[in-house]
């Protein structure tokens, strides 16, 4: 049973919503885990990859592109591929597909389209008897 945790951004900015996972990629990341970032698409993909560079001075967190080559590194993977087993603990998901992993953070931003989506992606953890919680930011 998968740990689930939806994060409900109060803006409706989609830039705000890849910086606050920036900033849970970099929790991760800090707590000795090397997270999957799952994404739609290989454009929100590069958005991660290079927000991970800029968004807060002075941090470094060690990541790739995942495209389907496991690294010999661990290190943050971003990618719209699943998760690689190594990579399934925790998964941070930007995309609109529900993510296979122990635990999962699901990052929505107040539009009307993120939430409707999220709710559809709440209703099937909850139906597959996952431990869901909120925050609102």
């Amino acid at each position: 049973m998968a740990e689930v945790s939806f994060y409900i951004l109060p803006t409706q900015s989609q830039h705000e919503r890849l910086l606050f996972a920036c900033k849970l990629i970099e929790k991760a990341y800090r707590s000795g885990c090397f997270c999957y970032v799952l994404t739609d698409t290989a454009g929100q993909s590069q958005q991660i990859d290079n927000l991970l560079w800029t968004f807060r001075a002075g941090s470094f967190i060690p990541h790739q592109l995942y495209s389907g080559d496991i690294p010999t590194t661990e290190q943050v993977l971003i990618g719209s591929l699943p998760a690689p087993a190594h990579w399934q603990k925790t998964v941070i998901n930007l995309s609109s597909q529900c993510a296979n992993a122990e635990r999962v953070l699901e990052i929505l931003d107040n539009s009307e389209a993120t939430k409707a989506v999220g709710r559809d992606r709440y209703r099937h953890y909850k139906e597959a008897g996952h431990n869901l919680t909120t925050h609102k930011m």
